[in-house]
């Protein structure tokens, strides 16, 4: 193992270089083609989330014309695409646009430490070449654009289940699917109910290598609607205008479709309930109990809902190997479950999709002159900028439309913030809120991931600058006319920070 400590200056670092990171990226060097800038992957591929997950069937949720980039068109078939395929897109993304030149792999940033007196970030980081020495490294910058996503790679959430040592087989938790994993012929078990439970069913009884039976165990119902897997429209709209104004017509027709259907499902929670029943029912065999097993006590989109392409889920239940059991779970025995009822589920292999572990910045612990950034204690500017942390951007995404749709609008932001330092001869760029501003909830899902971390999430504001909004259309709305206002972000020059942190330290 090699250690040794070198430094290394950049104008702006963008730390993951998933979805948002390689988003950002593309945006930031087309907006400063003279700064050096600089995308950080603890990796050893991009991709993100599209590289981590292996389990059977991972897809994307959401059609990929929209959650694709802008910039670059979808031009597969299929629009619920396979995770390979969403890797492969992005990675063609990275060599079309030339950002290979300032990608680096396997550079995990492990602190973030910001002087005022210096004005900038030194992010510690910890390098692995291919030979898999290691080397540790400092990285000044001006800017710090952070595209971590907002859960924990190496660890799900994984709830304690009495008896769990007992059981025979295998237990595994999708986020940490083995390679070439062999589950043909065995009895299986996913314990959950969201999107990874939805999609794993029925990919686990196709084709060669197809488990025995799988049954989805779940304490609570989900909704869940089919979506066609091949967007016809999309492709008439790309033959008809070209590749390029087609897929632009298709991302403003999937933008306006899915913000009907979530406003309507949400304004009119009983017409609903009974729409997204209705369509259920009619997918489900004869007798089935549908109110037992997909009847939320919740809202649509009090929770995401889950998408199944082509009614595959149903389909899978239909053909008599799957079955979905809502009941509590007592503990797990030799053979299998035993629930609360009495009643026994037997398994070869109980997979626990049981969820995430929500994590800021990538588990990165800013600390800003010395003292500790708690993100539970800070505010979003535009849902983007760190309340009394300066010259640091970060992506989020929406919860009830296309996580990308938010990047040309935060890269923005970043930028904007990054030309006024530059034309006014600023260093640092603070936003702080108005004392005593009221704040509410970042995101305003129920999921039990985003319950169990809400104290350590950012907040939000009630009004403009701080708010943001979890649909595309609305909260585009707040991103029109300018974006800085200097009454809530505060500017200084790196000579005035160092006096001000000099009479503070004299006074103390």
């Amino acid at each position: 193992m090699k250690d040794t400590d070198t430094t290394e200056s950049a104008d702006i670092v963008i730390i993951g270089a998933g979805l948002s990171g390689i988003g950002a990226a593309k945006y930031l060097t087309d907006d400063f083609p003279d700064k050096k800038i600089l995308l950080l992957e603890a990796r050893d591929a991009v991709g993100g989330t599209w590289d981590l997950f292996k389990y059977p069937g991972i897809r994307s949720d959401d059609s990929v014309h929209t959650y694709g980039y802008e910039f670059k068109p979808w031009l597969h078939e299929e629009a619920i695409a396979d995770g390979p395929l969403i890797r492969d897109y992005m990675a063609e993304t990275v060599t079309e646009f030339g950002l290979d030149e300032i990608l680096r792999l396997r550079h995990r940033v492990t602190a973030a430490d910001w002087s005022s007196e210096e004005a900038r970030w030194t992010l510690q980081v910890t390098a692995i070449d291919e030979a898999g020495n290691e080397t540790h490294k400092n990285i000044r910058t001006r800017f710090v654009f952070s595209g971590t996503g907002y859960y924990r790679y190496d660890q799900g959430y994984e709830p304690h289940f009495e008896g769990r040592e007992d059981f025979r087989g295998d237990i595994l938790h999708p986020q940490h699917w083995p390679e070439d994993y062999d589950y043909s012929g065995k009895r299986v078990v996913i314990v959950g109910s969201g999107a990874t439970a939805v999609t794993m069913l029925p990919a686990m009884l196709a084709g060669e290598g197809a488990a025995a039976h799988v049954t989805m165990l779940q304490r609570t119902p989900s909704y869940v609607a089919s979506v066609p897997r091949v967007d016809k429209l999309a492709q008439r709209l790309m033959k008809l205008f070209g590749t390029k104004r087609g897929y632009a017509a298709t991302r403003l027709k999937n933008i306006w479709s899915d913000h009907l259907l979530v406003t309507v499902l949400c304004r009119f929670p009983n017409f609903g309930r009974k729409l997204l029943r209705k369509l259920t029912a009619k997918e489900l065999p004869g007798g089935f109990d549908v109110d037992a097993h997909f009847n939320p006590p919740y809202n649509p989109w009090d929770q995401r809902l889950c998408v199944t392409p082509d009614n595959e889920f149903f389909k899978a239940i239909r053909e008599g190997n799957a079955d979905v059991v809502t009941e509590h779970i007592e503990r797990f025995t030799e053979d299998g479950i035993l629930l609360k009822s009495g009643r026994t589920l037997e398994a070869d292999v109980i997979v626990t999709a049981t969820g995430l572990v929500m994590q800021m910045l990538g588990g990165i612990q800013p600390t800003v002159d010395g003292t500790r950034v708690n993100m539970g204690d800070t505010v979003l500017y535009r849902g983007a900028l760190i309340s009394g942390v300066p010259n640091w951007a970060m992506m989020l995404g929406y919860t009830k439309a296309t996580w990308t749709l938010r990047i040309r609008n935060v890269c923005r932001l970043a930028a904007d913030v990054i030309r006024t330092m530059d034309s006014k001869g600023y260093d640092i760029a603070v936003p702080v809120p108005p004392e005593g501003m009221p704040t509410q909830d970042l995101f305003d899902l129920s999921a039990g991931y985003m319950q169990r971390a809400k104290a350590e999430l950012p907040r939000k504001g009630t009004t403009l600058p701080w708010q943001m909004h979890t649909t595309f259309v609305r909260d585009n709305r707040l991103f029109k006319g300018r974006l800085i206002d200097e009454g809530h972000i505060r500017f200084a020059t790196r000579t005035s920070a160092a006096r001000q942190l000099t009479t503070m330290e004299a006074a103390s």
